[in-house]
């Protein structure tokens, strides 16, 4: 049985160990992105990569959500594998079971018959409206399985094993790839079968998760007692779980906001935005690897209380992240141009300097990117279950009044400066409940 205590040892080198398969999964799972984004843009034109990229902050804002609520119940997990209460995991882990099945069947239910009315209010022109309808509505029909990966994976790495997920992850994006080969540029189906591509990948790799955890994990399975559900964990996991989901689906209903100002300004910006999103996606990998690898540490040392750990991590995981972010700018800087046509191909050259200027701008703000995201996700393992949801509501706030009063005067140059102004905000709010709160809290 694969797990990893991380109560015990060097805190950088645990947290190093735990994030090396995060990070290489991640990796995959952009360059499914890329590959995905270029076999649409390559094999049905940048009107098509415009449709799928109108959708996405849509499904981020579901998706968030669920896989928030998910990650929250993580947390109790790694807490209790921390403290080896094993005979409670078991119990938590029958609990974020039933939870997750009771969101998944409520999102599915609730939005599947708005697809369209949403589609409207985000104002979608109507020159990609079916295709991006077609892309969005199969994705959201097939949310159950990436929801249950991401169950079956979040298990798994809360008791410390990140490598198996991996696994599953590389063969979900081999599979992926070439189903998207098959679907788009062989048998002609359009955006609907990249989107059919991406629910049958995300279904295997979730019954892939299920067979390894019942074979290997046995120890920690619910047993027959273990279903009937505790008043008081249940309410501890459900508030865990609804404050991780409410954090990312704010900053998501942010990102919806935001696409909707940008779909005012027409398809040409939005095929600029979604392409340099892609990249800025892949340069954000390390960031999002070290700050759920520290988030995993921070859950089981304090379920350990031991919160000194947590502290040293902290300011070095800060500061691994920041040296990332500057790294990174420079990249941006130097081959934002190649990434871009690599991406969508000879575009219009509209969309090509549109693109570029936004990736090259919003790479020298990751320093407060990084602290926000490391904050966030480690305070959520720490019991902070106000702050984080706080800082995303200031996110939310600040984009709704950028897209009223900024982006219509601006127009794209509008856009390009509304994230890094917010990450700043936030890093700095989140940063300030942290260094006033910390002590009094784990002394």
């Amino acid at each position: 049985m694969k797990t990893l205590d991380m109560t015990k040892g060097v805190p950088l080198k645990l947290i190093l160990q735990f994030a090396v398969p995060l990070f290489i999964g991640m990796l995959f799972q952009q360059a499914y992105n890329f590959a995905d984004t270029m076999i649409v843009g390559q094999g049905l034109g940048e009107k098509a990569v415009a449709a799928v990229g109108v959708t996405a902050s849509l499904y981020a804002v579901l998706l968030y959500f669920a896989n928030g609520m998910n990650n929250g119940f993580g947390i109790m997990i790694s807490r209790m594998f921390g403290s080896k209460d094993y005979a409670g995991l078991r119990k938590a882990t029958a609990t974020m079971v039933v939870l997750d099945g009771a969101v998944t069947i409520g999102l599915t239910a609730v939005v599947l018959p708005m697809v369209k009315l949403l589609l409207r209010w985000l104002d979608t022109p109507e020159d990609i409206f079916s295709q991006a309808y077609a892309y969005i509505f199969i994705i959201l029909a097939g949310m159950a399985a990436t929801i249950a990966y991401n169950m079956g994976a979040g298990f798994m790495r809360a008791v410390g094993n990140s490598r198996m997920p991996l696994y599953f992850l590389i063969l979900s994006s081999g599979l992926n790839v070439s189903l998207d080969l098959l679907f788009v540029m062989k048998m002609k189906t359009g955006v609907a079968g990249a989107a059919l591509a991406t629910v049958i990948a995300q279904a295997v790799s979730a019954g892939l998760c299920f067979w390894y955890i019942c074979r290997n994990y046995t120890e920690f399975l619910p047993k027959k007692e273990d279903w009937r559900l505790e008043r008081e964990l249940t309410k501890e996991m459900f508030s865990t779980g609804l404050s991780m989901g409410l954090m990312l689906s704010v900053f998501s209903l942010g990102s919806i906001v935001l696409q909707k100002g940008i779909n005012n300004l027409g398809t040409q910006y939005i095929t600029a935005y979604t392409a340099s999103r892609k990249i800025c996606g892949i340069l954000q990998m390390p960031l999002a690897m070290l700050s759920n690898a520290n988030a995993t540490f921070a859950g089981q040392n304090f379920g350990a209380k031991q919160y000194g750990r947590i502290r040293q991590a902290m300011k070095q995981v800060i500061g691994i992240a920041c040296l990332w972010s500057v790294i990174s700018a420079f990249f941006g800087h130097a081959a934002g141009g190649f990434l871009i046509r690599l991406l969508i191909g000879e575009a219009d050259p509209l969309v090509i300097d549109s693109a570029v200027l936004n990736l090259r701008v919003v790479t020298w703000f990751y320093i407060p990117l990084s602290i926000l995201i490391v904050l966030r996700n480690a305070m959520q393992s720490m019991g902070y279950k106000i702050s984080p949801v706080i800082s995303s509501g200031i996110e939310l706030a600040v984009k709704v009044l950028f897209c009223i009063v900024l982006i219509p005067g601006m127009d794209f140059y509008g856009v390009v400066i509304t994230e890094p102004i917010i990450w700043v905000l936030c890093a700095v709010f989140l940063g300030a409940v942290y260094l006033i709160s910390g002590n009094r809290r784990f002394s």
